[in-house]
């Protein structure tokens, strides 16, 4: 099983322009903990995670009482620090060295790449351009699906593609949903906002030429998250 049997590939992304505070809201609104830059090409250029955002002037948390600190750095580690402290933009505070995946990639590479860099998500880019990313979650998605049968890699590949293309013409946003396939069984994942919405996604799954079972692990997010989400 590969990268590209498990990732979700509906990311939220922003652009090098993007406000801190825009980012700021999109993680929290997202329930995500990082988020790709790319250019409007779809080219990844960094990655702006909940960490870049901790040391911000706004929160008083940038560090500046740390004179020992500042005595011991050099000035392109001072400057360096202060645009990412100060910086208005997602250009501004990303982190631009992205450790990223083929889609070819094996779960076993992904899950060393995760491990070696305490990541907690990995973008899958196919000639520099973002096309996926895969998570720790998705990993496990993937993992237990494996255990549960076989797989038949070019089959499977082509129902979950064929079910997430439902999906995307219903209209039921796939940021929360994952799709795994495996010999056949079409494992879901993840969070819908009615239960309509989860019922649309397992016959979705269910009238998928090439689909033997469903194994239907989602669930409806609560009424309160709903709502942030524009769901009520």
């Amino acid at each position: 099983m590969q990268a590209r049997d498990v990732m979700t590939t509906q990311v939220v992304t922003v652009l090098p322009a993007t406000s801190v505070r825009e980012v700021a809201r999109m993680l929290l609104i997202n329930r995500i903990s990082a988020v790709p830059v790319v250019d409007k090409q779809g080219r990844i250029l960094g990655i702006l995670s909940e960490g870049d955002l901790m040391r911000r002037v706004e929160a008083g948390t940038d560090g500046s009482g740390s004179w020992w600190l500042s005595l011991l750095a050099g000035p392109e580690y001072r400057a360096d620090t202060f645009v990412k402290s100060h910086g208005l933009h997602a250009k501004d505070v990303m982190t631009r060295e992205v450790v990223s995946v083929s889609e070819g990639a094996s779960l076993e590479e992904v899950a060393s790449l995760l491990e070696r860099h305490r990541i907690k998500r990995v973008p899958v880019v196919r000639d520099g351009k973002l096309v996926g990313i895969v998570s720790r979650a998705n990993l496990l998605h993937g993992l237990v699906s494996w255990r549960a049968g076989t797989a038949a890699p070019g089959g499977d590949r082509e129902i979950r593609a064929t079910i997430m293309d439902a999906v995307t013409k219903v209209g039921i946003p796939n940021h929360f949903i994952n799709v795994v396939v495996t010999d056949g069984t079409a494992h879901l994942w993840g969070a819908t906002q009615s239960q309509a919405e989860c019922d649309a996604l397992r016959v979705a799954a269910e009238t998928t030429p090439g689909v033997k079972r469903v194994e239907n692990n989602l669930f409806v997010l609560p009424a309160r998250l709903r709502g942030a989400l524009g769901g009520e």
